[in-house]
């Protein structure tokens, strides 16, 4: 891992990070070419793509309900069982979440508020391509399913036998997806995004995936709503010498098997302990079945930051704003405070963060990057339209027309003004219609008093 190395007073700078920043041209464009071709051909471009980059012929999308059924009986029982355990524990997390509509009255009458509306359909990706994720079918389906979603589907990329891994197949059931798709990358964003033959559109699409996935994600954001564009996994770890080496270098070897572009920070005071922890990643990696990735992972990407003090450690992690973050040091709950900038934040020695990509119950969708200085883990919120709601009573117009006509004679909006200036003389003079009624002196209605509008100068 590359060591940075701050001195008393020095900040770590996010230039100093391994971050690829925007997705490359190329990959945009082969994005751009997939998803317009898609919103032309549909289905027809659906089956050559996924031949050509899955190397599966499929006939019908539409994945038969009954094969979830049957994965359930097919998989191990203890899967099943913890499962279900962790959808438990998911779902319990996010009821919590949901919020209600809401409505607050004035004195006058007005009643302002709003409005809570689940999307109409929403459309999950999961990942297929070097391992696969029931976990994200998890994390992903059922807070859409808490936040009432009438239908949400998911799409994967087929494996090469054409089929779908039972594992993601009994977790769809356990999750209740409506419908399944077999077909991925960024031709399934499109897919989810303006519809096609046999997919239906949605509403929201959320999910990660490769590069071409996010990329297809970013294009079609404003057309459809999307969670986030994620990118590799990462972890940092906030240590002292209280730690157990050999445990931190398994919490950080725990993100770096996921992809050689998988990202893990080690944060700490302690030079010696950082040592120490890179010597047992030689010890892990030996009997590692996923060696090569995490290697490749740890050696182009990890990086390891020597603080002066825990004041200068902390401020380093929030410059990082990891996806997923662990406080392994002594006083942990105590530190949480001075954290900023972080996914999901593991307080204390035993709070392994893979216990949070499964079970815990808060999501594992979570934004990448540094993302996560400005955008939050996924959530019902993701799920959900909001509307204001505001109702008018003629006393409560009466009290806001003239600051709303002031207002909008200052920013020379004229119609603004007279439409609230039209109601105040509906009930000042008791008129029920306008038909046939002399408006007289139009502009007096819409701006009724002079403004002194100041000069450049003034």
């Amino acid at each position: 891992m590359k060591t940075i190395k701050l001195q008393d007073g020095e900040r770590l700078e996010a230039r100093q990070l391994p971050r690829q920043g925007v997705l490359p041209a190329n990959i945009m464009q082969v994005a751009q070419d997939i998803v317009d071709d898609v919103k032309l051909r549909g289905d027809e471009a659906l089956r050559e793509y996924s031949e050509k980059f899955d190397g599966v012929k499929v006939d019908d999308f539409l994945v038969d309900s009954k094969l979830m059924d049957e994965a359930l009986s097919k998989v191990d029982s203890e899967f099943v069982k913890a499962t279900r355990k962790a959808a438990a524990q998911i779902r319990e997390f996010h009821e919590r979440e949901v919020e209600q509509s809401w409505f607050t009255a004035r004195e006058d009458g007005t009643i302002l508020g709003v409005k809570i509306t689940p999307v109409s359909a929403a459309g999950v990706y999961v990942p297929g391509g070097r391992a696969q994720y029931p976990s994200t079918v998890l994390m992903d389906c059922i807070p859409a399913k808490v936040a009432g979603v009438d239908k949400v589907v998911m799409v994967t990329p087929p494996q090469k036998e054409g089929g779908i891994s039972l594992y993601t197949l009994a977790a769809a059931k356990i999750a209740g997806v409506d419908d399944i798709y077999s077909v991925g990358g960024a031709q399934a964003i499109a897919a989810l995004a303006y519809g096609t033959e046999s997919i239906p559109k949605t509403s929201k699409i959320v999910g990660p995936g490769n590069a071409f996935v996010a990329a297809a994600k970013r294009i079609v954001s404003g057309d459809v709503g999307i969670d986030m564009v994620a990118g590799p996994s990462e972890v940092c770890v906030l240590t002292d010498a209280s730690a157990d080496a050999t445990v931190v270098a398994a919490d950080l070897m725990a993100q770096a098997e996921h992809d050689p572009l998988a990202t893990c920070y080690l944060v700490t005071c302690d030079e010696q302990f950082a040592i120490k922890v890179q010597d047992s990643f030689e010890k892990l990696l030996s009997v590692s079945p996923r060696e090569e990735i995490t290697r490749a992972s740890l050696d182009n990407q990890g990086v390891v930051v020597i603080a002066s003090d825990m004041e200068a450690a902390i401020d380093a992690v929030n410059t990082i704003a990891p996806e997923h973050l662990e406080l392994h040091c002594e006083n942990a709950m105590g530190l949480l405070g001075k954290i900023k900038n972080a996914g999901a934040i593991f307080v204390g020695p035993w709070s392994s963060e893979p216990l949070g990509d499964y079970v815990a119950g808060p999501n594992h969708t979570l934004p990448t990057g540094g993302t996560a200085a400005f955008s939050n883990p996924l959530s019902v919120e993701d799920f959900v339209t909001r509307s204001s709601v505001i109702c008018y009573t003629p006393e409560g117009l009466m009290n806001d027309a003239p600051a709303t006509q002031t207002m909008a004679q200052a920013e020379g909006l004229w119609a603004h003004a007279l439409s609230a200036g039209l109601r105040r003389k509906m009930i000042n003079e008791s008129i029920s219609s306008y038909d046939g009624v002399d408006l007289g002196d139009i502009n007096r209605i819409a701006w009724p008093q002079d403004l002194k509008t100041p000069s450049a100068g003034e």
